[in-house]
């Protein structure tokens, strides 16, 4: 499969603009662990490659164990995972499969006892950009890895 076109050669000042925001999320309540794993979580729910190859790069980077990584797409059954990230997790897969009838108040209960609002709404910022990212991923067909040299990520060891 080859990359359709490149959107940021075609849109460069809203490539640019989307890019800032994510640049943006940095600095957000959310804990990088956290972020890593969500992004992970939603991307392997969208299939976009690129997303996934990225940020499981970017988590090793970051330090998470490779086990870990493994587990992500069985964060339920796993062990491995503190009630703050499965609340996360719960949370990222509500948000980008978004369920008939909305998301219940169960789950948004469940996520508001281990997560602050602050700490919601960020997550869900970025559960928004990684869904964006993830579409024009999977529309454009992104090679995965494509960009490791550019963002570094070569540096994960896992080329």
């Amino acid at each position: 499969m080859t990359q359709r076109l490149n959107y940021a050669q075609q849109s460069p000042e809203l490539f640019k603009r989307f890019l800032d925001l994510s640049m943006a999320l940095k600095n957000s309540a959310i804990e990088q662990k956290i972020h890593d794993l969500v992004q992970i979580r939603a991307s392997q729910i969208n299939g976009c490659a690129f997303c996934l190859d990225m940020h499981v790069k970017e988590a090793k980077i970051h330090g998470e164990s490779e086990l870990r990584l493994y587990h992500i797409a069985i964060w339920r059954e796993s062990n491995l995972f503190l009630p703050r990230e499965r609340a996360a997790l719960a949370w990222t897969e509500a948000v980008t499969k978004l369920p008939e009838g909305g998301i219940s108040d169960e789950l948004y209960e469940r996520v508001r006892g281990q997560l602050s609002e602050k700490e919601i709404s960020d997550l869900t910022v970025s559960l928004m950009v990684i869904n964006a990212w993830n579409r024009a991923g999977v529309a454009f067909r992104t090679v995965p890895g494509s960009a490791d040299r550019t963002y570094g990520l070569d540096k994960a060891g896992l080329g």
